[in-house]
């Protein structure tokens, strides 16, 4: 079992994990400040969803062989950005060609949940680099006289449950905080825009970083 004694010291460092700005927060807090706490909250559940793969993946040596073989990260990596330069060029194309943009931007705003919970999920697992993190990060808390793999899935767990936690409360507090702004400029019709923009800078990001 876990070591008790290093678990306020997990702890700590898993919120203020959770708080730095990285891709996961900076998708999040986009979305929760255009279309609203719920969207924020699935992006939240995807998140949620792909640290739990995640530790699966770190208990079965996954991350490992990334290590050993960065050819293989690379891969991951370009495939990463090249997904997310799709979805932002296929915005932007949207956005440019709508013939009644207002119209256009609600259908956008009511997505489906489903997709962008699985947005969120993809975003963070077509990013080989928070992989290695959980590789990395979770062994400094491990008890070598227990079984590693189910300490390893019990640490990813608790992990996980804290950037859940933090990042609804991130959504919470940017979708109460932009409402009354949002509601002054009527910003529905960059919607697409300014999503595909983020897209792009995202997928940008992912493949010029080492």
């Amino acid at each position: 079992m876990l070591d008790v004694s290093v678990l306020p010291m997990f702890l700590g460092a898993c919120l203020l994990l959770a708080v730095s700005p990285g891709p996961d927060l900076l998708l999040l807090m986009s979305y929760s400040s255009i279309k609203g706490f719920k969207a924020g909250t699935a992006i939240a559940g995807g998140i949620f969803l792909a640290g739990l793969l995640q530790s699966v993946l770190v208990a079965v040596g996954l991350a490992k062989l990334l290590q050993l073989v960065p050819v293989l990260a690379v891969m991951i990596k370009l495939v990463g950005a090249l997904y997310l330069l799709w979805l932002g060029t296929k915005l932007i194309k949207n956005w440019h060609n709508a013939g009644t943009p207002c119209t256009n931007a609600s259908k956008h705003v009511d997505k489906s949940m489903r997709q962008l919970f699985l947005l969120g999920m993809l975003n963070n697992l077509l990013n080989p680099k928070a992989l290695l993190f959980f590789a990395l990060f979770l062994p400094q808390f491990i008890n070598a006289q227990a079984p590693i793999l189910t300490q390893i899935m019990l640490l990813g767990v608790l992990l996980s449950m804290v950037a859940l936690m933090i990042n609804v409360m991130v959504s919470w507090m940017v979708s109460i905080a932009t409402n009354e702004f949002t509601a002054k400029i009527k910003p529905g019709r960059y919607v697409d825009g300014i999503l595909g923009m983020l897209f792009v800078g995202l997928a940008a990001r992912l493949a010029l970083s080492k």
